[in-house]
């Protein structure tokens, strides 16, 4: 287990970047297949586009629960390899990936059957929901798959497999680039599905990431063997995983689940700001990709560290996450501000939709580095198992801070009160965030967080 504790040693700058760089291209692919759904789906119409934008904070949300599966097995893998234990590396590794895919099919499940009445809540009616059932009945049945991959790239993350991880990425992204444009609008005298188009195009991209991950995980470091999950207790190695991927899912989908009520605020302003928002958020997810891949790699490198005992170097590791977060936001955020209009004119053809993602943009970009240090605070509390801390935050962010003040802001404000209290809670958060991480890493024994 000591050559696999690899993060323990060496560079911390080094490590960084190793872990980080592969997780960047991984973490683009699958960004990037909202924004090839859109650019497709966009061509569909403005009420497909619309449509798509009501999809998003709920697949985004959904997403979430995956990144909690892999948070918690990565956090329990991570420590355990750290702390030396590879049978019990092993055995929360077959255990994610299983309970991955068993969750998966609750959620499948639920969202089969209650899609409509989570859309119409939201606002959707008439043809737009039409076409939202049209995509989130296929996206439903290969959801199960999707979590599977979550359980499969905690083991890779928690070994500092980060390579492997995003090879997985660019399968799946890869297949549906391919097939988006093929699915949605046709070849060779073949009309296409339209919008559910794109989701049998996500599905099948998933099909073949599973397929992959198995195999690479089957041939890790920490092998998948769900035959150690037969017999025995499970009783501490599910607790252990759940103790983080529970509060890390619940902690990742509280932002999606925010958008999707500040889309419903939207909803009165008409389609085009809807589809305005819609687009802005893609594009802004794209810009802060690097900051999502430095969040996922530093879980690992502050776990290993501190489950071997050497907590100098976990805060090491969050200073220059941190100081990279500030840099980066601050020029992503340049950049698109300055080219917002042009940005905004990728995806949409008609004025009112271009105006209101470029609205966007102007005033939510200067969040950026903020919510960079948010989101890699939240990635050390998993780490030290304190994924309770990253989901009280996350809720207050949302519902004591982003909600409430584009509610009160928008009498006066209209859609810029939405927008305004996305950018004071990504400040806020980022600042709070960051200070508890420090306290943490600072103040706490190690046994506190290694259970």
């Amino acid at each position: 287990m000591s050559q696999q504790a690899r993060l323990t040693r060496g560079s911390i700058s080094g490590h960084l970047l190793r872990q980080t760089a592969p997780l960047v291209v991984g973490v683009s692919a699958m960004m990037s297949i909202g924004l090839v759904d859109a650019y497709y789906v966009g061509w569909l119409g403005p009420t497909e586009l619309a449509a798509m934008s009501f999809i998003f904070p709920v697949s985004t949300a959904l997403g979430s629960v995956g990144v909690g599966v892999m948070a918690g097995t990565s956090s329990v893998v991570a420590r355990a390899i750290g702390a030396g234990d590879r049978e019990r590396a092993l055995r929360c590794a077959a255990l994610g990936v299983v309970l991955g895919l068993a969750t998966g099919l609750v959620a499948a499940a639920l969202l089969a059957l209650g899609h409509d009445l989570l859309f119409g809540a939201m606002g959707a009616d008439g043809e737009m929901l039409r076409q939202i059932s049209l995509y989130m009945l296929p996206y439903a049945l290969g959801f199960p798959l999707l979590l599977a991959i979550s359980g499969m790239n905690g083991v890779l993350r928690a070994q500092g497999a980060a390579t492997r991880s995003t090879l997985i990425s660019l399968c799946f992204a890869g297949a549906n680039w391919a097939l988006d444009p093929i699915l949605i609008h046709g070849i060779f005298g073949w009309e296409g599905m339209g919008i559910a188009g794109a989701a049998w195009a996500t599905v099948a991209g998933w099909v073949i990431g599973a397929a992959l991950g198995l195999y690479l995980v089957r041939n890790g470091e920490v092998p998948f063997r769900p035959r150690l999950l037969l017999g025995g207790d499970l009783g501490p190695s599910l607790r252990a995983v759940g103790r983080v991927a529970v509060p890390a899912a619940v902690t990742s989908s509280i932002n999606p689940v925010g958008l999707a009520v500040m889309t419903g605020l939207l909803a009165g302003a008409g389609e085009a700001a809807i589809a305005g928002f819609g687009v802005g958020g893609r594009l802004q997810i794209a810009a802060v990709v690097p900051l999502l891949a430095l969040s996922g790699s530093i879980g690992a490198i502050v776990g290993q560290n501190w489950g071997a005992g050497q907590p100098d170097r976990s805060r090491l590791a969050m200073v220059q996450a941190g100081m990279f977060c500030v840099i980066y936001g601050i020029a992503a955020a340049l950049i698109l501000y300055f080219a917002r209009f042009w940005l905004a004119g990728l995806f949409a053809s008609d004025a009112a939709t271009v105006a209101a993602a470029a609205r966007y943009l102007e005033i939510a970009v200067w969040g950026y580095a903020a919510y960079g240090l948010f989101i890699m605070g939240n990635g050390a509390f998993n780490a030290l198992d304190h994924a309770g801390t990253a989901l009280a935050l996350s809720l207050a962010r949302v519902a004591m801070v982003m909600i409430p003040l584009a509610l009160l802001l928008r009498p006066v404000w209209g859609a810029d009160a939405v927008y305004g209290a996305e950018l004071a809670a990504n400040l806020l958060g980022g600042t709070v965030s960051m200070a508890l991480a420090w306290y943490f890493l600072s103040h706490r024994r190690k046994d506190d967080a290694t259970g």
